[in-house]
Formats: structure tokens, C-alpha cells, sequence
């Protein structure tokens, strides 16, 4: 099974910006298409982005189309989630995932996953 740790989680004012980290140990992502997840206090699992392991297909939430961006750096073996404009109702606990091999992100960001990262907690209030 593959290791995951995220991380760049914090508090953040809205209006702001951080990039979260998804990165593996001992195995490579290049394989894997990569999904985030999130999930707020009292609220279910929201799926926010996936990218396939080539990088050439991305797929986003509505509530976060046009200010989050999914992106991966082969090299360093990480996925990365830049948001933007950051509101409050982003405040969450930030999951990535490996979507299961021989299968691909879904533009509705449901599917298959088996590899879970422990989270990282994004604040955003003022």
C-alpha cells in the first residue's frame, strides 16, 4: 500500500492562498492518478480535484473550479492543490488519495480509491 502524507494545511485569512503537498515514500506516484479530498466538521467526504498520472487530465469541484489547481511534480514525487481565493466554507480536513490502478479520475470525482493520506487541517477565518 502505498504512504501518503500531506501537508501545508493552516489558518489562512479569506482572500488567501496556500498550496498543500501530497507526497509518497517508497513508492513512486507516477503511476497513480492522485484525487483530494476534503471534509468539513459535521459534513460527509467532498471530492475537490483528481489528476491522471500523466497529468494531462484534471477534474474539479464546482465550489472550487477556477481557484483551486491540482498539479504534479514527478521529479519530487508530489501532488500538489493550490487554492485560491480561499472563503471560509474551504475550512476542512485536506485528503489526497491514489485513485485505483486501471482505473481513471471521474469528472464527478467518484471512483475507486485505496490509499489515504492522514490529512491536513486548512482554516480559513479572519
Amino acid at each position: 500500500q502505498v504512504q501518503l502524507v500531506e501537508s501545508g494545511g493552516t489558518l489562512v485569512q479569506p482572500g488567501g492562498s496556500l498550496r498543500l503537498s501530497c507526497a509518497a515514500s517508497g513508492v513512486t506516484l507516477n503511476y497513480y492518478a492522485i484525487a483530494w479530498f476534503r471534509q468539513a466538521p459535521g459534513k460527509g467526504r467532498e471530492g475537490v480535484s483528481c489528476i491522471s498520472n500523466s497529468g494531462g487530465t484534471t477534474y474539479y469541484a464546482d465550489s472550487v473550479k477556477g481557484r483551486f489547481t491540482i498539479s504534479r511534480d514527478y521529479l519530487k514525487n508530489t501532488v500538489y492543490l493550490q487554492m485560491n481565493t480561499l472563503k471560509p466554507n474551504d475550512t476542512a480536513v485536506y485528503y489526497c488519495a491514489t485513485v485505483r490502478r486501471g482505473t481513471s479520475c471521474r469528472p464527478n470525482l467518484g471512483g475507486f480509491f485505496d490509499s489515504w493520506g492522514q490529512g491536513t487541517q486548512v482554516t480559513v477565518s479572519s
